[in-house]
């Protein structure tokens, strides 16, 4: 025994032999209490079971004990809240979790021989590797072959999974539980949610139990099925840590983000919550190393099923669009537009004919809501207008010139044409002084060659505005959602600001927004 635990245990003893003698504890208490500390001692330094109840020890002395010294007892301690039952979700749901294998080929694009090892000619392993690496033919075929993991959401054999697992698949075949094959049917996938569906022939199979995220909190445990590295129904759990997370080329998805470990050959696979109702599909992992590193990230199971539906109906999915170019509302922003909080979607630029522009939206304007959800993140709304189908007519909440207002979009069809996010190269925060910007009106050429009727070109750039990233040769349109057409415009605009400005600058055919703040 370590000096540390003795030191803890020798006040534990006198504090028993004290109680003792004072008439709170008797003789038979005092005794009941050391074995216990002798006991807690014990498992400090040899692992042992402990019982799933307390120990109950009955004393004459303590059950005659004075009304006066039990109320002026400790509480006892609050009882831990009960851990989800996993074995039973895993046996319960497990039997739903299928292996994917598959099968295809890849056209290879010039002819080229396998990598092979920088040996010395005289090594007597140079003519084998000279002679026996692969050779792939130009404009040939390599084939493919790789694993994944999906569900079972009707009894008659459909299975959700990831668009990528089924990528580029000649064959694909569907183990289950009890060992039986069945080669599967793509009925369609959407590469732009990561969401496919399969068809095998058979029925009566057994069919997980489809949940909601709506009340999914962070915080909750939630639990994985799949096929990690081929380890078939394989079960790992975790917490979810984010929801609603945005990532990279993935705008259409809310990802719900966990600490379950995801490794290559989950994906597809379902996450449950601890009632054991899938609210996701296993989709990415975010490494560095290509193996779990603490973050994954599942897609809603509620956009799965929008997905599957619109598959089984048609046998291709829609996303609706806006035809606008958005920006995340910063500090700087939200000063700058006299907004509250930074929250909301900074509106860049409309493009010309879509239903962004139809509905009357103008550059500067801050989308606050999209059919009452609220739009935090600009990340926000592309999710929300993905999910959304051509043709629907959206509600928008938008913050203009200090007021709201609220305008109407007959939605647009995504398909037709893809939509962009404005990003600006340098978000740093400014330091404060003056703009310190050189403008001049735009020549007819340059007028032209833009298609800006507009603006004022910006020849050097100093102070605030250069720490801020604007750029000389970008096109100065509007400050704070104003036109400017010329350099008094510019100063009467400048003088009204309080902390900061919002440049609206077109640079090549992109229009953002950059924040600037004032000294």
């Amino acid at each position: 025994m370590t000096d540390h635990r003795l030191t803890r245990m020798i006040p534990a003893r006198r504090l028993v032999w004290a109680l003792v003698a004072a008439g709170v504890l008797g003789a038979a208490g005092g005794a009941g209490a050391m074995h216990v500390s002798n006991t807690l001692k014990t498992s400090n330094s040899a692992p042992v079971t402990a019982p799933a109840e307390p120990v109950a020890t009955t004393s004459p002395v303590l059950a005659s004990a004075a009304p006066a010294a039990v109320s002026t007892a400790a509480p006892a301690p609050m009882a831990a809240a009960a851990l989800p039952d996993f074995a039973t979700i895993a046996a319960r749901q497990g039997p739903a979790v299928v292996n994917i294998s598959v099968t295809g080929t890849v056209k290879t694009q010039a002819q080229r021989r396998g990598a092979m090892p920088e040996l010395d000619p005289d090594d007597p392993f140079y003519e084998f590797f000279r002679r026996f690496q692969p050779q792939i033919p130009r404009g040939g075929e390599m084939p493919t072959r790789g694993q994944g993991s999906g569900f079972i959401v009707s009894e008659d054999g459909t299975i959700l999974t990831n668009a990528h697992v089924v990528r580029d698949a000649s064959e694909v075949t569907v183990k289950l539980t009890d060992r039986r094959e069945f080669k599967a049917k793509v009925l369609g996938s959407d590469p732009k949610t990561d969401v496919a569906v399969l068809k095998i022939e058979a029925k009566g199979l057994p069919t997980v139990t489809l949940g909601s995220t709506r009340d999914l909190r962070v915080g909750e445990w939630v639990l994985a099925i799949g096929s990690p590295f081929g380890f078939e129904n394989s079960v790992s759990a975790g917490v979810v840590s984010a929801k609603g997370r945005a990532l990279p080329q993935e705008s259409f998805v809310p990802f719900l983000q966990t600490d379950v470990a995801i490794n290559p050959g989950n994906s597809g696979g379902p996450l449950f919550n601890a009632r054991g109702e899938v609210v996701g599909i296993n989709s990415q992992i975010y490494s560095q190393s290509g193996g779990y590193q603490g973050l994954s990230f599942a897609i809603p199971v509620e956009v799965a099923q929008r997905v599957r539906q619109q598959i089984e109906k048609g046998g291709k999915v829609q996303h609706a669009r806006l035809g606008i170019t958005i920006q995340d509302v910063n500090q700087g922003f939200a000063d700058s537009f006299k907004l509250a909080k930074p929250e909301g979607a900074l509106v860049a630029n409309i493009e010309e004919g879509s239903a962004g522009a139809k509905a009357g939206l103008k550059s500067g304007d801050v989308i606050l809501k999209f059919n009452g959800q609220p739009i935090v993140a600009s990340s926000d709304l592309p999710a929300l207008v993905g999910q959304a189908m051509p043709g629907e007519t959206a509600t928008l909440e938008v913050w203009r010139h200090g007021k709201l207002e609220t305008l109407k979009a007959k939605l647009g069809d995504d398909g037709e044409k893809k939509s962009r996010t404005a990003r600006s190269d340098d978000e740093s925060s400014p330091q404060q002084g003056k703009l310190g910007l050189a403008l001049r009106p735009l020549e007819p050429q340059e007028r032209r060659d833009s298609g800006v009727k507009e603006g004022l070109v910006i020849d050097e750039v100093s102070g605030p505005s250069a720490q801020a990233g604007v750029r000389p040769g970008d096109v100065l349109l509007a400050i704070n959602g104003t036109p400017v057409s010329s350099v008094e415009q510019v100063r009467s605009v400048v003088a009204g600001a309080e902390k900061s400005v919002a440049l609206l600058v077109q640079r090549g055919k992109d229009r953002i927004f950059v924040p600037v703040k004032l000294g």
